[in-house]
């Protein structure tokens, strides 16, 4: 019996023994788990930003750091570190706190003194309304200066800088100058950006568009072409006009336009004077808008664009030349550009300035050439109504140039077209050197004494009294004589044209043309009188008696004639 109990105890211990195996693995597996847990765990603490410890350890308080103890412990490093985090983040919610409540005192301030200044505004105005008599008494336009200035905003940035600069020349500089704003400003305002350059953006499309649509586009290419080009030459709906006034009353009025898919400047004239100027025939086109700013700059015509880029754009819409619209949108000349602060690359030596300085360096210069050139043109049409009526007008001061008694006198003073000018016989000399441009005003004038007629072919450069008027002779007299054929004709020539500081007068030299016109009358005297003494040796025939005193009646194998006089011993002598 006791040997068959003996194995079950056996297997019962075992059994046992097998149940507490399992129940160390479960808890060893348990313990596993839990070790796998904590090491995972992330705390939030790793997600705060805190400071580098160097930065701890300098900024900290040793209350806080404790270095004694952190620097060996990273756990007391990292709880020294969290600690320091929350001191920090007390204070800046304080000092937030502090700040919200300095905003809101400011907000609170701002409100009260923003209510203060909306009550004033009312009241500020009845008192500029009521000023308005003492502003124009005293010439202080306070209010008209406000509008522009609000005005101004709307302006493109060209049309700004000239408004700006011309503004600022007339306050410091010139009196007799003001700039005004002229347009539509509703429609300007619509403007919240300039009109794109369309051209070189639709291209591509326009081309895809006119192989899909051939047919339908056919009918209407030249409607949209058309189309095209309006919109390409359309000016700002705002300009600004520049008024110039003269000491005799008279004023250029200057209107500037920006053309803004071109990028350009353009300006128109217009005159307007306290006297009559419709008498001259001959000065029709002195004062003629289209032609009166030509070359106020040496070869600056204003026919063609400045700007290089617009030669392309021109190409895509079918435009072979801006002059075709000038009469329109008003002259491109380079100084309109340079006074908006406009400059392109076109070969020539660049300033480098750009924008108001630009503006700034041309104005002063510009706006005296513009004044000057008023003024000889208005000087030129009251000698023109003397000319047209055979009077020749000496001023005072330019009486000792020429002798007391002159017999030759002007018979007829005209005005020429150019092709009139380039059909003469006498005067393809000049146009071979190229010193005529289709720019020059073109006249006649006829010197007569007697049987003998002097032609005098005058070329006027724009530029009067800058450059002076050129002067071509043809003597009709026992035949025909010109410069080319005769020596005392080329001499009589260069008296009046190489010669001219003797005949300038008083500055700005406004005389230089009736001086040059009297002198060849005197020349004419000269020649006729020692003329007929050099041919038969008498005292020369009734028609031409001796009336000049002359030192020498002909000189060297050319036998010139003494035309220069001497002021005041009263006689004439070889140069």
């Amino acid at each position: 019996m006791y040997q068959q109990h003996n194995p079950l105890k056996a297997k019962q211990r075992v059994d046992v023994l097998h149940l507490q195996l399992q129940n160390l693995l479960y808890e060893v597996m348990h313990l596993q788990k839990e070790i796998g847990k904590c090491l995972e765990f992330r705390s939030q603490h790793e997600e705060i930003e805190l400071v580098s410890e160097e930065e701890f350890f300098q900024e900290a308080p040793a209350e806080i750091s404790r270095p004694h103890v952190t620097r060996d412990d990273q756990h007391q490093l990292t709880l020294a570190r969290l600690d320091w985090e929350l001191e920090q983040r007390k204070r800046l919610a304080e000092q937030y706190k502090m700040s919200l409540a300095r905003k809101e005192k400011i907000q609170k301030a701002i409100e009260q003194k923003r209510e203060y200044l909306s009550s004033l505004q009312p009241g500020l105005q009845n008192i500029m309304q009521a000023s308005l008599p003492v502003q124009e008494y005293l010439a202080i336009p306070f209010e008209h200066m406000q509008k522009q200035a609000e005005v101004a905003r709307h302006l493109p940035p060209p049309l700004y800088v000239l408004l700006v600069q011309a503004g600022a020349y007339g306050q410091a500089c010139d009196k007799n100058l003001s700039v005004s704003i002229r347009g539509d400003v509703d429609e300007a305002k619509a403007l919240s950006r300039p009109p794109e350059d369309s051209q070189d953006d639709e291209s591509d499309s326009d081309t895809e568009e006119e192989q899909q649509n051939t047919k339908r586009r056919r009918a209407t290419s030249g409607v949209q072409l058309d189309d095209k080009r309006k919109e390409m030459l359309r000016r700002h709906p705002l300009s600004l006009c520049v008024d110039l006034k003269c000491k005799d009353g008279s004023v250029l009025h200057l209107f500037f336009y920006y053309l803004m898919n071109l990028n350009i400047l353009t300006v128109k004239t217009k005159v307007s004077t306290t006297a009559d100027l419709s008498g001259a025939v001959s000065a029709g086109e002195l004062l003629n808008s289209e032609s009166l700013l030509n070359c106020l700059y040496a070869s600056d015509h204003g026919k063609e664009t400045p700007n290089p880029a617009n030669r392309y754009q021109f190409d895509k819409v079918g435009i072979t030349t801006f002059g075709d619209y000038v009469s329109d949108l008003g002259h491109p000349y380079v100084w309109v550009q340079k006074l908006g602060g406009l400059q392109f690359s076109s070969g020539g030596a660049q300033s480098g300035l750009t924008g108001s300085a630009l503006s700034a360096s041309h104005m002063e210069r510009t706006m005296k050439l513009l004044r000057g050139r008023l003024q000889a043109r208005l000087a030129l049409h009251k000698q023109f109504s003397s000319l047209e009526h055979s009077i020749i007008p000496v001023s005072s001061e330019c009486q000792h140039l020429f002798p007391a008694k002159v017999v030759s006198g002007l018979m007829r003073w005209t005005l020429m077209s150019h092709q009139e000018f380039t059909e003469l016989g006498f005067v393809q000399h000049v146009l071979k050197a190229g010193l005529v441009h289709e720019t020059d005003l073109f006249f006649m004038a006829a010197v007569e004494r007697g049987t003998a007629r002097l032609l005098a072919a005058v070329v006027m450069n724009p530029r009067y009294p800058e450059v002076a008027p050129l002067f071509s002779l043809s003597l009709h007299w026992k035949g025909e004589r010109s410069g080319r054929t005769d020596d005392n004709l080329r001499a009589m020539e260069s008296e009046v044209n190489v010669f001219r500081s003797e005949l300038q007068g008083p500055r700005p030299g406004l005389q230089l043309l009736t001086n040059q016109i009297q002198r060849l009358c005197v020349c004419l005297d000269v020649y006729l009188e020692t003329e007929s003494q050099v041919c038969d040796g008498s005292e020369g025939p009734k028609e031409f008696p001796r009336e000049k005193m002359c030192l020498r009646t002909a000189r060297g194998p050319s036998r010139l004639k003494p035309f220069k006089y001497n002021h005041p011993q009263g006689f004439f002598s070889h140069r």
